[in-house]
C-alpha cells in the first residue's frame, strides 16, 4: 500500500465508525405510536425487539415475497408490551390453516 493510500484509509474508516456504532431502532426504546409510525412511513425496516433480537416489519403484504403472507406482529415497546407494530412476512406451510393473526 503506498504512503499516500493510508491517510484515505484512516479518514473512511473514521467517518463510517459513527455509523456503525447507531445500530437499528429498537422497539423497546420506542412507545407503541412511534414504532407502529416507522413501520408504516418506512414500508419495511429491521427493529430490535430486545437484546440481541430483532426482525423485518413491513406496512402490507405489498413488502413481502410473492410466496409469503403478512402475519401481524405484536412487540414490546416502551409503553407496551404487546403492540402491534406491523407485519412481517411469513412463509406458510401447506398444514398452515389461516387464522386471525394473519
Amino acid at each position: 500500500m503506498s504512503q499516500s493510500a493510508f491517510p484515505a484509509i484512516l479518514l473512511l474508516a473514521a467517518s463510517l465508525g459513527p455509523a456503525a456504532a447507531q445500530g437499528r431502532p429498537s422497539t423497546t426504546a420506542m412507545n407503541c405510536g412511534q414504532a407502529a409510525r416507522l413501520v408504516e412511513a418506512r414500508g419495511a425496516v429491521v427493529l430490535g425487539t430486545g437484546g440481541q433480537t430483532y426482525d423485518r416489519f413491513v406496512r402490507d403484504r405489498s413488502f413481502c415475497e410473492p410466496t409469503e403472507i403478512a402475519r401481524r406482529a405484536f412487540r414490546p415497546t416502551r409503553d407496551d408490551p404487546a403492540c402491534l407494530v406491523g407485519y412481517t412476512c411469513y412463509e406458510p406451510s401447506r398444514d398452515d390453516w389461516l387464522g386471525s393473526d394473519y
